[in-house]
């Protein structure tokens, strides 16, 4: 039997599966790694959280970054990886995809908004850090490209920023906790296009183990987890989770 009908085999006989996707995945639609060589975090120092609160010319330099790499993830459609994901949702097959990514491109392949959960945030829009309030992207990114402009909130006044995680910045208790939620209830465990190194999100793959769910492990390189699985494909994501599910 070869990885494919395997990973056919373990699908088919798992009564709830629970996703866990990684830069991996959204590579194949062309948005690169930036934690890869020559991305924009080997290219750059990184902002901390606490230097963008207090420089304004923090906030400026986070801003131009933004928007420097907005338009490759603005073009990027959904690949047959997230199709894939999308079709066991929709099956009820699969309970969540917990993802590190922040450009939105499971939803965009029809997973519902309450069935992802974003451990890094999303890019695609931004928020006030002090009452929450959303705002969209586009007239931050006018006032700023046309003006210098940086967004403060409509609402309170508030520091405005990308709706993401960034460096020093704690992790979101409650979509850690879902995620914690999902991975204990899950049978099967498929991480796709993670190196599963960035804790704590990285210890998810272990927690479904450890509870007795299957692991499969689906990535172009090695892990340090793959002696734990139960499945590892090294190859492309969006082929091999597709041609599993019957997708095109």
């Amino acid at each position: 039997m070869d990885d494919i009908e395997r990973l056919r085999e373990m699908i088919g006989s798992a009564k709830r599966i629970v996703a866990f996707t990684g830069a991996g995945i959204s590579t194949e639609s062309g948005i690169p790694d930036f934690r890869s060589p020559g991305g924009i975090w080997t290219r750059y120092k990184p902002i901390y959280f606490d230097d963008f609160m207090s420089s304004e010319e923090m906030r400026r330099e986070s801003w131009w970054r933004k928007f420097a790499t907005d338009e490759v993830m603005l073009k990027a459609e959904p690949n047959a990886g997230h199709r894939a994901l999308a079709k066991l949702v929709g099956q009820g097959r699969m309970s969540a995809v917990i993802t590190q990514n922040v450009d939105g491109l499971h939803q965009r392949s029809g997973v519902p908004d309450g069935k992802v959960i974003e451990l890094h945030g999303n890019a695609t829009y931004a928020s006030c850090l002090d009452c929450g309030h959303r705002h969209g992207l586009d007239p931050i990114r006018r006032a700023f490209l046309d003006g210098g402009k940086l967004p403060f909130c409509e609402k309170c006044d508030g520091i405005v920023k990308t709706a993401t995680i960034s460096f020093g910045q704690a992790m979101p208790e409650i979509p850690m906790a879902r995620a914690q939620d999902e991975t204990l209830a899950c049978d099967l465990f498929i991480a796709l296009g993670s190196s599963l190194v960035v804790y704590p999100a990285a210890g998810f793959p272990g927690m479904a183990k450890r509870k007795g769910a299957k692991l499969i492990i689906i990535n172009r390189d090695p892990t340090d987890q793959d002696d734990s699985a139960d499945l590892v494909v090294h190859a492309e994501i969006g082929p091999t989770i597709s041609r599993a599910v019957g997708v095109n």
